[in-house]
């Protein structure tokens, strides 16, 4: 999983050759907590496929702004550094996984 920061977020997502998942999160909020270990699951599920990256939305507030993130965690969905979709609040992995899919595999 990849940490993202307002300084590699061009990079890392913008100009990521596969799709990326972007959690935009913080250390003090507990649904973000609850979704992490299924992210790095997913991560290593959808390996060369797609990248997940986390971007701590207090210490890199940019992107998040820029994206309208008003609330973590929020799940945005990028392929060819365009946002597909996101999804926010605490989902089950099975409902992350289906969110991948439906908007970044097809």
């Amino acid at each position: 999983m990849i940490h993202l920061t307002d300084e590699n977020f061009k990079s890392e997502v913008l100009n990521a050759a596969v799709p990326v998942v972007v959690d935009f999160w913080a250390p003090w909020c507990m649904p973000c907590k609850k979704i992490a270990p299924f992210l790095e699951e997913l991560d290593k599920e959808f390996a060369g496929k797609v990248k997940i990256g986390k971007l701590n939305v207090d210490e890199s507030p940019r992107y998040a702004s820029q994206y309208g993130i008003m609330s973590i965690p929020t799940l945005a969905f990028f392929k060819q550094g365009k946002v597909m979709g996101q999804v926010m609040g605490a989902l089950s992995k099975a409902d992350l996984r289906k969110k991948v899919e439906e908007h970044l595999l097809v």
